[in-house]
């Protein structure tokens, strides 16, 4: 069975209308319109991946972008856990920041981060990325104070210099440091870089590329979410 992660729309209407309103007519693709699996899906804690292109899954479908599969693992560890993809293709780390705080309207257990690399590769200042991605760690605290926050690190190659692509690898270890996140050293691991697992445009993985990069997800947030629930939400 097929696990996609819930519309974020669809999560963000289910947590505002309560269990006396009437089921979404566009529910995620895992429930159906005559069981109550949308409420009983509202209850879960949530893990939000928060991206941009690599985390909504450009050019592969939707169940075959790393969210999802990582949802299918959770659900095959026995995880009580349910995936919103609020990936957002062409998102900089400017764009989440001023969009977190509507995504954020529900509280989540686990929030993970993956925002720079459209940064990056527009050669956009460094101080810049550092101080979005500050601001986006400050509002999941304020709006979501429980969550746990997973960094998902980013490399670029050096087209701009190799003093440009070194800082922009190193500012995600510093920012998790220093706010003592959980640290993803680098999402693309295994798979930037490697043609065959990446589309023609030598950026966005394949499915094959999303499946590498849900295993180097899993292996850092499976421990996180086998800690007992009252420290995971």
């Amino acid at each position: 069975m097929k696990t996609l992660p819930i519309l974020l729309s669809c999560w963000l209407l289910l947590s505002s209308c309560g269990n006396n309103s009437q089921p979404a007519a566009d529910t995620a693709a895992t429930t159906t319109p005559d069981k109550p699996a949308p409420a009983k899906a509202a209850s879960k804690p949530t893990i939000l991946f928060f991206g941009n292109s690599i985390t909504a899954g450009l050019g592969v479908d939707p169940e075959q972008a790393f969210p999802a599969l990582v949802g299918q693992k959770i659900d095959s560890a026995g995880l009580g856990y349910m995936v919103v993809n609020a990936g957002l293709s062409g998102e900089t780390t400017a764009g989440g920041r001023s969009r977190v705080g509507w995504v954020l309207r529900k509280p989540v257990a686990v929030f993970v981060l993956e925002l720079g690399g459209n940064d990056g590769l527009r050669g956009l200042p460094l101080t810049d990325t550092r101080r979005n991605l500050q601001a986006i760690i400050d509002t999941v605290r304020q709006l979501s104070p429980q969550a746990k926050i997973v960094l998902a690190g980013m490399q670029i190659p050096p087209n701009l210099g190799a003093d440009y692509a070194a800082q922009f690898k190193q500012l995600y270890g510093e920012l998790a440091q220093k706010n003592k996140l959980t640290l993803i050293p680098f999402l693309l691991e295994g798979v930037g870089g490697v043609a065959k697992f990446n589309q023609r445009d030598g950026i966005h993985p394949t499915p094959e590329g999303h499946r590498l990069v849900a295993r180097t997800v899993w292996a850092v947030l499976q421990p996180l979410l086998r800690q007992p629930m009252a420290q995971a939400q």
